[in-house]
C-alpha cells in the first residue's frame, strides 16, 4: 500500500471527528449556559417566590384511627373483629370542578348515577379539603387503577384502612349491634365524642347494641401519620419516622356461648320472637337471641334507604331487639308467681277449685281452654288451669301481694347489662298504686281486674329477659340472681351476677314450685316429646305460657294458633335442667306462635340441649357406660373399637 495514501486517510478521520467533537461541544455549552441562566433566574429574580412558597409547606401530623377492641364470646370465639379494607376518598378546594371529578372517578370505579348526585352533595356541604368518603372496600384491581392515575386526580386519595368484621352476624346483631359513620350528631362540643379522631373519614363508633354502650373503652387511642404537604393541603411527602403508633381498643368478653346462639338462630328460623338461657347458679347469660335477624355488617359499609326500607317495613320486625323490647302479658307462666304468692300467704297446696271450662263470676263468663275437672295447686300449674288461678287470684284478695313477688323475682324492672334504657322496656307489674298513677278518673282497682292478674293478663308486661330472669331465680332457689352478659372489659372482670342478696324464700314453697314445673313436662301441658330432651336422665321442668294478642275471638283454633299470623296468641315457654340439679334457665318467645308447649318448647329444648351437652359434669351423667354382656370377653386382636360418641352425635340421636 501507498504511504501517502493511508496516511491521507487517516487526517480525514481525524478531521471529521474533530468537527464532531466541537460542535457537541458547542451543543453542550449551549446548554449548560441556559441552565445556569434558569438557574441564575430562579435563585436572583424569583427567590422570594419560590421562598414563600417553601415556606408555606408544612409538616402535619394526620391521625390515624386505632383499631377497634375485639368482642369475644365466654370461650374466645371472635364475635367482632377488624379486616383490611380499601378505601377512596375526595376532598375539594377552591378550584375543584367537582363533577368533571367525580365523572372521570366514575370510569374507574363502580359509582351510579344516584351515588354520584349524593357525593356531589356531601362535597358541597362539607369543609373545604375535608376528606368525603367515596367507596370502601374496594376491590385490589380498583385500589390500583386510582393509585395509578393518582398525579391526575387531584383531591382523591385511595388508602387503606380497618373495617368492622361480624363473623356470627345473624345470631349476635342484636345483642352486639353495630358500628357506623360518624354523624353531625355524634360529634359533641365537648366530652369524649369531641375528640378530632370523629373528623377522620374512616372512624366508626357504635351505633347500637353493645358497640354502643362500650364505645369508649373499644375506641382505642389514636395514631398519627407525620406527613409534608403543600399550600393547597396536598400531601408532597410521608416521613414514617414521625408517624406515631395508635394504641388498639380494649377486648370485650361476654358471657355468651357462640354455640348456644347459633343452635338458637338455627331453630327459630323464620320466626319472630326471642330466648334468653342463664346459668341458674352465676346468673352469666348464655344466649340472648331475638329473631328474626339481620346482617350488621351491611350497616357497618353504609345501608341503601331501599334496604333500609324494606327491614323497616317487614311486618317481623327484624331490627327491633324483642329479648329487651318485645312486651307482652306473660300468660300462664306468671301463674308460678301467684302460686307462690298463695304459698306465702298459707294457703296450702292442697285447696281445691273445680274447672268446668267456664266459670260465671262478677255478671260475666270467665273461660279455660279446656274442662280439667277439680284441681289442686300443683295440678292447676301442671294443667294451666285459668279458671283455677282466676279463683286463686281472688282468694289472694287483690293485686299487690302478687305484684311484691313478681318484682321480687325479677318482673318489671330495667336490668344493667350493657343497653341504655331506651333500649329496654321494662313492662309492667300493675298494683293498687300503679291503678291509682294511670287512672286517675278511675282510680281504684276493681275486683273484676284480679281474675285477669291471675292467668298473667290484663295489666301485665314482661318481656324475655324479665321472664328469664325470673326462671333462674325459682331454679336457683335462694339468690336474686342478676343476669350478666359482659364478662370483663380489656381483661378486667366484671362483677359476678351472683353477688346478689338472698331471695328470702322458702325452701318448702321452692321445691313445690320445682315439683310442679316438673308436672308440666311429665303429665302437664307440655307431656310429650316437645319437652323431651332425649338425654337420658337427664330431664327439663318448665311451664308454658299463652298471651292473648286479640282476645279469645282473635285466631282460630286452641290457643289462636291458626288464622291470619298478626291475629294468633303469643306462645311462651320458660324451662330449667336439670330438674334435679338445676344449672340453666330460659325462656323462649315465638311471637303469634299460638300454643306454647307446640310453638316455643320445641325450640327451648333444643337450645337447652346443646348447653347440657357443652357441660362436662351434665355430659358426665349422660354417658352411662354400656354394661359387659354375660359370657366371655373377647379376643382383644379381633376388638373393633366403639365409635365416639361426641356431642354431635349425642345432639342427632333423639332429633
Amino acid at each position: 500500500m501507498n504511504p501517502q495514501i493511508y496516511f491521507n486517510e487517516v487526517n480525514e478521520r481525524q478531521g471529521v471527528f474533530h468537527r464532531r467533537a466541537f460542535l457537541m461541544g458547542g451543543v453542550a455549552g449551549v446548554g449548560m449556559l441556559t441552565l445556569a441562566g434558569r438557574l441564575a433566574y430562579l435563585q436572583l429574580v424569583d427567590a422570594d417566590k419560590y421562598k414563600t412558597l417553601s415556606l408555606n409547606n408544612e409538616f402535619q401530623s394526620r391521625l390515624q384511627p386505632p383499631p377497634r377492641g375485639l368482642i369475644l364470646d365466654r370461650n374466645g370465639i371472635v364475635l367482632a373483629t377488624n379486616r383490611p379494607d380499601f378505601r377512596l376518598y375526595v376532598s375539594r378546594d377552591e378550584n375543584t370542578d367537582v363533577d368533571d371529578l367525580l365523572a372521570r372517578l366514575q370510569k374507574l370505579v363502580p359509582l351510579d348515577d344516584a351515588h354520584r348526585e349524593r357525593l356531589a352533595e356531601d362535597l358541597a356541604d362539607a369543609p373545604r379539603r375535608a376528606p368525603v368518603t367515596v367507596m370502601e372496600d374496594l376491590t385490589w384491581e380498583e385500589f390500583s387503577r386510582i393509585n395509578v392515575r393518582a398525579p391526575e386526580l387531584v383531591g382523591v386519595t385511595a388508602d387503606q384502612g380497618d373495617i368492622r368484621v361480624y363473623p356470627y352476624s345473624g345470631a349476635f346483631a342484636h345483642v352486639i349491634g353495630y358500628v357506623g359513620k360518624v354523624s353531625r350528631t355524634d360529634v359533641t362540643k365537648d366530652g369524649p365524642n369531641a375528640d378530632p379522631i370523629l373528623l377522620n373519614p374512616g372512624m366508626r363508633i357504635g351505633k347500637t347494641g353493645l358497640e354502643r354502650t362500650y364505645d369508649l373503652p373499644m375506641r382505642g387511642k389514636p395514631g398519627a401519620k407525620k406527613v409534608e404537604v403543600d399550600v393547597k393541603g396536598r400531601v408532597v411527602r410521608e416521613d414514617p419516622g414521625g408517624d406515631i403508633a395508635s394504641t388498639p381498643g380494649q377486648a370485650l368478653q361476654l358471657t355468651l356461648d357462640a354455640d348456644i346462639q347459633n343452635r338458637a338462630l338455627e331453630v327459630f328460623g323464620a320466626d319472630s320472637g326471642a330466648a334468653v338461657m342463664m346459668d341458674c347458679r352465676t346468673g352469666d347469660v348464655l344466649c340472648f337471641f331475638s329473631s328474626p335477624s339481620f346482617d350488621a355488617n351491611r350497616f357497618v359499609k353504609g345501608m341503601t334507604r331501599p334496604e333500609f326500607e324494606s327491614l323497616n317495613t317487614y311486618e317481623r320486625k327484624p331490627l327491633i331487639n324483642k329479648a329487651l323490647l318485645a312486651n307482652y302479658p306473660p300468660g300462664s307462666t306468671f301463674k308460678t308467681m301467684v302460686a307462690l304468692t298463695a304459698l306465702e300467704q298459707g294457703i296450702p297446696e292442697t285447696t281445691q277449685f273445680t274447672c268446668g271450662g267456664s266459670w260465671a263470676w262478677g255478671g260475666r263468663v270467665w273461660h279455660c281452654d279446656s274442662a280439667h275437672g277439680t284441681l289442686d295447686l300443683k295440678m292447676g300449674i301442671a294443667k294451666s288451669c285459668d279458671i283455677y288461678f282466676y279463683q286463686m287470684a281472688l282468694k289472694i284478695g287483690g293485686p299487690d301481694a302478687i305484684a311484691a313477688t313478681a318484682r321480687r323475682f325479677g318482673l318489671g324492672q330495667y336490668y344493667d347489662i350493657g343497653f341504655a334504657k331506651n333500649e329496654q322496656r321494662p313492662g309492667l307489674i300493675p298494683d293498687t298504686a300503679y291503678k291509682k298513677r294511670a287512672f286517675p278518673k278511675d282510680p281504684v282497682w276493681h275486683p273484676g281486674e284480679t281474675p285477669s292478674m291471675g292467668i298473667g293478663q290484663g295489666y301485665v308486661l314482661v318481656n324475655p329477659l324479665q321472664l328469664c330472669v325470673m326462671c333462674s331465680r325459682i331454679a336457683n332457689g335462694s339468690k336474686a340472681l342478676q343476669p350478666r352478659l359482659v364478662r370483663s372489659i380489656g381483661g378486667v372482670e366484671q362483677p359476678s351476677g351472683a353477688a346478689v342478696p338472698s331471695l328470702n324464700a322458702s325452701p318448702e314453697h321452692m321445691q313445690f314450685l320445682h315439683e310442679a314445673m316438673i308436672a308440666v313436662v311429665t303429665s302437664g301441658t307440655a307431656a310429650g316429646p316437645a319437652a323431651d330432651l332425649g338425654l337420658g336422665p337427664i330431664k327439663m321442668a318448665g311451664k308454658t305460657g299463652t298471651a292473648q294478642a286479640h282476645g279469645y275471638s282473635g285466631g282460630r283454633g286452641a290457643h289462636g294458633a291458626q288464622g291470619a299470623w298478626d291475629q294468633r296468641d303469643h306462645a311462651w315457654f320458660i324451662a330449667f335442667a336439670p330438674a334435679d340439679d338445676p344449672r340453666y334457665a330460659m325462656s323462649v318467645l315465638t311471637e303469634h306462635g299460638g300454643f306454647g308447649a307446640s310453638a316455643s318448647a320445641p325450640k327451648a329444648r333444643e337450645i337447652m340441649r346443646v348447653a347440657l351437652l357443652k357441660d362436662p359434669e351434665v355430659r358426665a351423667r349422660i354417658e352411662q357406660p354400656t354394661p359387659n354382656a354375660a359370657g366371655p370377653a373377647p379376643d382383644a386382636t379381633n376388638a373393633v373399637a366403639p365409635p365416639t360418641n361426641d356431642a354431635t352425635n349425642t345432639a342427632g340421636a333423639s332429633t
